[in-house]
C-alpha cells in the first residue's frame, strides 16, 4: 500500500513540475518580441505574438493572432482539463473489484460537441478568408514595382519602370530596397538557382522564390525606417548571409532617392589618372583568361594565377553563368587585405569583362575571389620575383 501511495506522490508531482514548466515556457514565448541582433535593420523579431508590424497587409494578419490564440487556449483548457479530471476522478482505487456502470452515447452531448467546434471553425475560416483576400488583393497600378532576384546567395533588386541600376550586396547588411510609405508597392519575386524566401518579420510576410516561376505580392508600408529582411527557405551552404534591408521614407525623399539613383547610372566613369610624366610602364604582362562555365557555376576554372612582381596583368573574366560573379584581386592572403583591382558584379551568361592593373612589387602569395561568392570561388595570385 505506501509503495503505491509512494508512487502516486511521485507521478503528481512530476506532472505538476511538468506542468509548471509547460506554463513558464508559454508565458516566456508570449512575451511580446525579442530584439532581432543581426545587423538587418531595426526590425524586431516576432515572439510568440506579433511584433511592430508596419504594413496594412500585415496588420490585418496580425489582427488574427489574438482570436486565434484565445480561442485555442479555451480548447487547450477545456480538454486537458477534462482528461485530467476525468483521470483523477475515475482511476481505479485498490478497493475497486469489478467495472463501474457503462454509458454507451448520448445523442445531446454529441450533438454539442459536434456544433460548437464546428460554429468555431466556420467563424475561424470566414474571418481568415477575409484577412486573406485582403492580402493577397492587387491593385491595378501600383505606384512602385520591384524585382527581386534571389540566388546562391544574394539577393538583387531591379526596378523595371526607373532607368537605375539593380541594387546587389553581399554580407551581413546586403543590398538595401528602397521604397515609399503609404503607397502600394508590388514586389515580383523570381530565383535563378533553388528556392528561396523573402521574409521581412516587420512586414509579418513570407513568400518564396521559386526557379522558373514569378511570385509577387504587394504591401502598403505605413511606417518610415529600416526593416531587416533575410531568406527564410534553407538554400545551401550561405543561407545565413542571405540579408537584405528595405528602407521605408516620404515620398519627397523617394524620388530623391531616386534621382540620385539615376544620375548615378549616367554618369560616365572617371578615367584612371596616367602615370607621371617620364615614369617608365611595367612591363607587360601575358592575358590570363578566366571562366566560370554554367555546369560549374560556384567557382573559376583557374585556381592560381601566377605573374611577375612589378609586372603588369591583364585578366579577362567571363561569366558564362546566370549567376552574378566578378573577380576581385587584394594584396594579401584574404579578402581583409587592400583590394588590388576587380571586375564589376554582373550576371551571365556570356558576360566578358577585362582589367589591366599592375602586379605588386613583392613576390609571395596574394589572393582573389568572387565578391557575391566569397567562399566558394576563391583563388591564389601568385607573385614571383
Amino acid at each position: 500500500m505506501r509503495s503505491i501511495q509512494a508512487a502516486r506522490r511521485y507521478t503528481w508531482r512530476s506532472g505538476s513540475v511538468a506542468v509548471l514548466a509547460l506554463l513558464a515556457l508559454v508565458l516566456a514565448a508570449c512575451t511580446g518580441t525579442r530584439t532581432n541582433d543581426s545587423p538587418t535593420g531595426d526590425a524586431a523579431a516576432p515572439g510568440f505574438f506579433p511584433g511592430e508590424v508596419v504594413t496594412q497587409q500585415g496588420a490585418a494578419s496580425a489582427g488574427l493572432y489574438l482570436p486565434l490564440f484565445i480561442v485555442a487556449a479555451i480548447v487547450f483548457v477545456l480538454v486537458e482539463g477534462l482528461v485530467i479530471y476525468v483521470t483523477l476522478r475515475f482511476r481505479r482505487k485498490p478497493t475497486d473489484t469489478q467495472l463501474p456502470a457503462q454509458t454507451h452515447g448520448n445523442n445531446l452531448l454529441e450533438v454539442i460537441w459536434t456544433a460548437i467546434p464546428a460554429v468555431v471553425v466556420m467563424v475561424l475560416f470566414v474571418a481568415s478568408f477575409v484577412v486573406l483576400t485582403q492580402v493577397e488583393a492587387k491593385t491595378d497600378d501600383p505606384a512602385v514595382t520591384v524585382d527581386a532576384t534571389a540566388f546562391q546567395w544574394q539577393w538583387k533588386f531591379a526596378y523595371p519602370d526607373l532607368a537605375i541600376e539593380p541594387l546587389t550586396g553581399a554580407g551581413k547588411k546586403g543590398p538595401e530596397m528602397v521604397l515609399p510609405i503609404n503607397e502600394s508597392v508590388r514586389i515580383r519575386l523570381h530565383a535563378t538557382d533553388v528556392i528561396h524566401a523573402f521574409y521581412v518579420p516587420a512586414f509579418f510576410y513570407k513568400k518564396d522564390a521559386v526557379p522558373g516561376r514569378t511570385n509577387e505580392f504587394e504591401v502598403i508600408i505605413e511606417k518610415a525606417g529600416t526593416y531587416g529582411g533575410q531568406c527564410a527557405e534553407f538554400c545551401g551552404l550561405s543561407h545565413a548571409d542571405m540579408y537584405f534591408t528595405v528602407r521605408a521614407v516620404e515620398r519627397a525623399d523617394y524620388d530623391t532617392w531616386v534621382q540620385e539613383r539615376i544620375a548615378e547610372a549616367l554618369a560616365t566613369p572617371t578615367p584612371p589618372p596616367p602615370p607621371p610624366s617620364g615614369e617608365p610602364k611595367p612591363p607587360a604582362g601575358e592575358v590570363v583568361k578566366v571562366l566560370t562555365t554554367a555546369e560549374d557555376d560556384l567557382a573559376f576554372d583557374v585556381k592560381t594565377i601566377t605573374a611577375k612582381a612589378g609586372s603588369q596583368l591583364t585578366v579577362e573574366y567571363t561569366n558564362d553563368s546566370v549567376l552574378l560573379h566578378n573577380i576581385a584581386f587584394f594584396e594579401g592572403a584574404d579578402a581583409t587585405a587592400p583590394r588590388i583591382a576587380a571586375t564589376e558584379v554582373k550576371e551571365g551568361p556570356g558576360d566578358v569583362q577585362t582589367i589591366t592593373f599592375d602586379v605588386p612589387a613583392a613576390a609571395g602569395d596574394y589572393f582573389f575571389h568572387c565578391d557575391v561568392h566569397p567562399v566558394q570561388m576563391i583563388g591564389t595570385f601568385e607573385v614571383t620575383a
